[in-house]
């Protein structure tokens, strides 16, 4: 049984907000006339249960029943987490 939720696929650009995330979807559209290439972006605020997806992740929302004013969206699951490259205070001190 399939049911008829739109999904987007986006990348998260804030979660500064508790169980909540802001997702950026990129959509990619040519002129009918012209054929110039334009890139447009949406955000949306989509409810994280887990609260564990960090700023950069690749996720796929789907459509929700209203959660709040305006959060309309879910994050469906995690396609691509980002990974954080912490440098550990290397200091390049060679004389």
């Amino acid at each position: 049984m399939t049911n008829n939720r739109r999904r987007l696929q986006g990348v998260v650009v804030s979660d500064k907000m508790d169980k909540t995330v802001v997702v950026e979807v990129t959509t990619i559209k040519r002129h009918p006339l012209y054929g110039k290439v334009t890139r447009t972006y949406q955000k949306y605020l989509a409810h994280d249960e887990s609260d564990q997806i960090k700023n950069g992740a690749v996720v796929q929302i789907v459509e929700s029943r209203p959660l709040s004013k305006r959060k309309r969206w879910a994050v469906e699951k995690v396609l691509e987490a980002q990974v954080l490259l912490e440098e550990e205070g290397t200091d390049n001190d060679s004389e």
